[in-house]
C-alpha cells in the first residue's frame, strides 16, 4: 500500500464515494452512494459501521444511501442546512447541519464546509424535485493534523486559492469526469489554484458520458510536480 494519508486509511468505493478511517479509528463516509453504485464492488457494499457521514449535495449519486445507512449505524452527519432538514423529516437522527465557511468538530475530526459550484436537488420517489440547498465541499482535519480537501462536484473557481491559503490541504480529491463536473483541463487549473501536491481523482468512468481520465490530469499537471493518485474501486491506501 502507498503511504499518503499520514495514518489515515482511504478506501475508494467508486464514483464519488470514499470511506476513511482516522488515526483514532473513526470511520468516515463521504457521499453515500453504494447499493446501486455500478462501480462499487459487491464485496464493499456491506459496511461494518460509520461514525461520521458527510454529504456534499443532494444528487442521487451522492445521497441515495444516506437515510438507510444513517438509520442502520446512527453516525453523526454533517451537511448543509436544507439537506439536514430533509434527513430529519425522514427520521434520521444525529444531524449536525452547517453552512459554508463554518467549522465544527465531530468525532474528533474538524470539518469546514467550503464552496462548490454545481447544483443540488433531491428527487423523491414520486419524481418531484426538492431544493437541497447549495452544493459544498469539505476540508477535513484529522486528529493528527492531516488535512484533506474534498471538492465534491464542482467546476474550477478562483476561490480555491482561498481554500489553499486558509487550510493548506495536503491531499485533494477532485472530480475529473467532465460533462457534470470539471474535466481534466479544469481540474489541472484547480490544482494550480490549490497548489495541490497530491490529488485523488474522482467522479469519472462510472458512466460513458464521464470521459475524463487520470492520465490526462497527470499530463496537464506534470510541470507542477503534482502526484495524481488514481484508485480503483475497492482499493484502499494507508
Amino acid at each position: 500500500m502507498s503511504s499518503i494519508g499520514r495514518d489515515v486509511s482511504i478506501k475508494y468505493l467508486g464514483h464519488g464515494t470514499f470511506a476513511f478511517r482516522s488515526p483514532r479509528g473513526k470511520r468516515v463516509l463521504i457521499d453515500p452512494w453504494i447499493e446501486q453504485n455500478p462501480s462499487c464492488p459487491d464485496s464493499d457494499k456491506q459496511l461494518d459501521g460509520i461514525d461520521l457521514m458527510l454529504i456534499t449535495h443532494g444528487h442521487f449519486d451522492h445521497l441515495q444511501d444516506a437515510v438507510r445507512l444513517a438509520k442502520q449505524f446512527q453516525p453523526k452527519i454533517a451537511c448543509i442546512f436544507e439537506i439536514g432538514h430533509w434527513l430529519e423529516q425522514q427520521g434520521v437522527q444525529n444531524v449536525s447541519s452547517m453552512n459554508k465557511g463554518g467549522s465544527q468538530e465531530l468525532e474528533g475530526i474538524r470539518i469546514t464546509m467550503v464552496d462548490a459550484r454545481h447544483s443540488s436537488g433531491i428527487i423523491t420517489p414520486e419524481g418531484d424535485l426538492i431544493y437541497a440547498g447549495e452544493p459544498a465541499g469539505y476540508v477535513l482535519e484529522f486528529e493528527n493534523g492531516f488535512r484533506t480537501y474534498f471538492a465534491g462536484d464542482t467546476c474550477a473557481f478562483t476561490d480555491m486559492k482561498l481554500i489553499a491559503e486558509l487550510h493548506q490541504p495536503e491531499l485533494c480529491f477532485l472530480p475529473i469526469g467532465d460533462h457534470y463536473t470539471m474535466g481534466p483541463r479544469e481540474a489541472a487549473l484547480a490544482c494550480r489554484l490549490l497548489g495541490a501536491s497530491k490529488v485523488i481523482p474522482m467522479h469519472y468512468a462510472t458512466f460513458p458520458i464521464l470521459t475524463g481520465r487520470p492520465e490526462e490530469l497527470a499530463e496537464l499537471t506534470k510541470d507542477l510536480g503534482t502526484e495524481v493518485i488514481p484508485l480503483q474501486p475497492g482499493q484502499e491506501i494507508n
